[in-house]
């Protein structure tokens, strides 16, 4: 890695960028639940979200700690990474699986900014993390496939121009494992729009701009299958672990956010004639969220110096995404709790971050099934669902 991944000239670049997105910039964006598209804009107008595509495809082909620097800036600056975050590792699938033609294809418009992939089309109602039961089908029929089902917390499908999509292709009762059958197809929402494809915002307790997505005999081509039939699932599960270190960089940057804001404001706010954070009740609870914030930090560089000497870090992700979630809802709420009432008042932006950072102990992964992997395929206990 890069100076331990550290790569000091990126993070000042970012941090100037975010200046130009200040608190009252993503509180006007709350009030309308509106998409911050001149943020996204700007940073991909400066190669932010091509970082992983490689400088043969218009990339910078920087490694993965690179990104993981940015998001983390990005959060600690106070702005929201959520609004494009999925651009940087949900192209990897096509990086990764898909055929020359295709990268040649997608890759440099994505890193020119000309084509958005943000959509990433996996969960449904019914099936939530149990991927291998969804019930969205893609039925070949000649050149195309044709797609019928459903989609839930299908974010930033509204402001995407491609969706990755995992569809069954084959039907549970024809294959041998209940993850075989599953396809990855690359849909094209602009042509998709009102031709088999709906999209339904979902509002949500944060901006997330997420939606429904529903298929009615969408018509795919069959070029746009990314590599073979019915392995789409492994394809999924390659990215989840770039995926999980990314956000868990964001939450780290999330939890220095909340401890810089605290501990600025235990310094200035005086009540009985002396600074609040001369009492042990407001320090230690700041202290304590600190302390756990570095123990994440180290193990996401940990996840990071195992992805990029291209070992399998699935344990090692999991607890950097398990424990950065954990350390920056600590330190949103130690925030708060310095804040006292400010905390919830809207022009402090502790309130807006709070809520922002609480997604992560649910998605991308619940810390619940993180718990059950660590227990089955580190801890060897027999498997529980």
């Amino acid at each position: 890695m890069h100076e331990d991944g550290n790569y000091p000239e990126i993070r000042e670049a970012v941090r100037k960028l975010c200046e130009r997105f200040p608190g009252e910039y993503w509180r006007a964006l709350d009030r309308e639940m509106a998409y911050p598209a001149e943020f996204v804009d700007a940073l991909t107008q400066d190669g932010y979200l091509a970082v992983l595509i490689p400088e043969e495809y218009g990339g910078s082909g920087l490694p993965l700690s690179a990104a993981a620097a940015i998001l983390e800036e990005v959060q600690r600056a106070g702005c929201n990474g959520g609004a494009c975050h999925a651009q940087m590792y949900t192209m990897g699938t096509v990086l990764r699986h898909g055929s020359e033609e295709q990268k040649r294809k997608y890759l440099p418009e994505i890193a020119a900014g000309r084509l958005r992939l943000q959509a990433f089309g996996v969960t449904e109602p019914t099936s939530g993390t149990d991927t291998s039961s969804l019930k969205t089908v893609a039925r070949r029929d000649g050149d195309h496939y044709v797609v019928n089902g459903q989609k839930i917390w299908t974010s930033r499908a509204e402001h995407s121009d491609l969706m990755l999509l995992l569809a069954r292709t084959t039907p549970l009762d024809q294959v041998a494992k209940r993850t075989d059958g599953l396809s990855v197809l690359l849909v094209d929402m602009r042509e998709a729009r009102g031709r088999g494809l709906t999209i339904r915002p979902i509002r949500t307790m944060m901006n997330h701009a997420t939606t429904e997505v529903f298929f009615d005999d969408l018509w795919v081509p069959a070029e746009n299958l990314i590599g073979e039939e019915g392995r789409g699932f492994r394809y999924i599960l390659s990215g989840m672990n770039a995926e999980r270190i990314l956000i868990a960089a964001e939450c780290v940057g999330d939890a220095k956010w909340f401890i810089e804001k605290a501990v600025g404001y235990a310094r200035e706010r005086v009540v009985f004639g002396r600074p609040i954070g001369q009492n042990q009740g407001i320090q230690f609870p700041i202290a304590k969220a600190y302390a756990n914030m570095r123990a994440a930090e180290l193990m996401v560089r940990e996840a990071l110096r195992l992805y990029e000497a291209g070992q399998n870090p699935g344990a090692e992700a999991n607890m950097a995404k398990m424990l950065a979630a954990d350390a920056s809802f600590e330190a949103a709420n130690a925030a708060i709790q310095t804040h006292g009432g400010f905390g919830f008042a809207e022009e402090y932006d502790v309130e807006r971050k709070f809520r922002e950072t609480r997604l992560y102990q649910v998605a991308p992964i619940s810390t619940n099934l993180i718990l059950a992997y660590l227990a089955e395929h580190v801890l060897g206990l027999p498997r529980s669902y």
